[in-house]
């Protein structure tokens, strides 16, 4: 019997990319840099009310085909163009997928859905997708689930988030506190808003942590603290919380922690019942409030896909050509009249 006590339970190591090395290979160029930095300084200008415009930021679930992600955007890019007066739109571009079990973790992990874990492959997939939609002129949002891959790939992320799952995390928030965009924290699966609030307080201070350099050298990190984290209400078991009260209870309770009175609806999960045609009836809630002059909405959430619905996992070749494979998704079709109704809303508010 061996008294062996280190990694009794790790089968096998591969070596891992460098953060480095990857942009290396796919660097990010002025044009595209001063495009993300763009995108970061129209939503904090939106998030903080120096710009009058609505956030909406829309998109699958999770990303499993970038060809099909990239003809998302430029639809939804070109139909936004003609609403540019009233919504900054944000693409939706989640890499990871939270489980409660087990399933499909996200491109990053699984890029081949067959359970290879090309996790390098995954890495490159995913940068060369945000700098694709960087060239658009489109601002890319992201929930940063594991600690270390937004290393990968942060610096082409326009508006970072943390989930519902993590926001009690303390390395999560010590990780908020150093990213480079502004970030918006759900409140948790039971709907409390309290931990979110807690997060974005302590996002705003200066951590240290451990973390990878981008040369890929554990190292502790220091970070200044951010001072752009936002609440983002997406209900949860206790029923949704987009309501004119919800909202107004969230912006009191956001005041009373000394923090700006700007939020965003997630028009999906709890605030759906993860029924994706729901959110066309949150929409509807939110233009009232909107029409109404409630100065704390900033911003929107939407899970949208070229096809409604969704489908099990498999292997690409087998799947629905722009169908979700996590949570189901309202159609492309029907979510860009949705934003038709956002921007009228924001329109008829500003001329009242």
């Amino acid at each position: 019997m061996s008294d062996s006590t280190d990694d009794i339970r790790i089968l096998r190591a591969q070596p891992l990319i460098t953060p480095w090395v990857l942009a290396g290979e796919l660097p990010c160029s002025e044009s595209v840099s001063a495009s993300v930095a763009a995108g970061r300084r129209q939503i904090e200008e939106v998030m903080t009310r120096r710009d009058s415009r609505l956030l909406v930021i829309v998109g699958p679930c999770s990303v499993h085909d970038p060809a099909a992600l990239l003809e998302f955007a430029q639809r939804l890019r070109d139909h936004c163009d003609t609403l540019s007066d009233a919504l900054l739109p944000v693409l939706r571009v989640y890499f990871e997928k939270p489980r409660s079990v087990v399933g499909w973790k996200g491109l990053i992990n699984d890029p081949d859905l067959d359970g290879s874990y090309r996790i390098n492959q995954g890495l490159r997939q995913a940068r060369k997708l945000l700098l694709d939609v960087a060239a658009m002129g489109l601002p890319a949002a992201s929930e940063f689930l594991d600690t270390t891959f937004g290393q990968y790939y942060a610096d082409l992320v326009s508006f970072g988030a943390i989930g519902a799952r993590t926001v009690e995390s303390q390395v999560h928030r010590e990780l908020a506190s150093g990213l480079s965009m502004p970030v918006g924290f759900k409140n948790g699966t039971t709907g409390d808003i309290d931990v979110a609030v807690d997060a974005i307080r302590s996002a705003a201070h200066s951590h240290w942590f451990p973390s990878l350099t981008k040369e890929g050298t554990p190292a502790i990190l220091q970070s200044t603290g951010n001072p752009h984290g936002y609440l983002i209400l997406r209900g949860g078991r206790d029923g949704p919380n987009y309501h004119a009260e919800a909202v107004r209870n969230a912006a009191a309770r956001l005041a009373k922690a000394d923090l700006p009175p700007s939020l965003i609806v997630d028009c999906s999960h709890g605030n759906s019942s993860k029924d994706p045609q729901r959110q066309a009836q949150v929409v509807a809630d939110l233009c009232d409030q909107i029409e109404q002059g409630q100065p704390a909405l900033r911003g929107l959430m939407l899970e949208s896909h070229l096809v409604g619905g969704n489908q099990p996992a498999g292997t690409l070749g087998e799947l629905r050509y722009g169908q979700s494979i996590t949570d189901a998704c309202l159609s492309l079709d029907d979510t860009l009249p949705l934003l038709d109704q956002l921007a009228a809303a924001v329109r008829r508010a500003r001329a009242d």
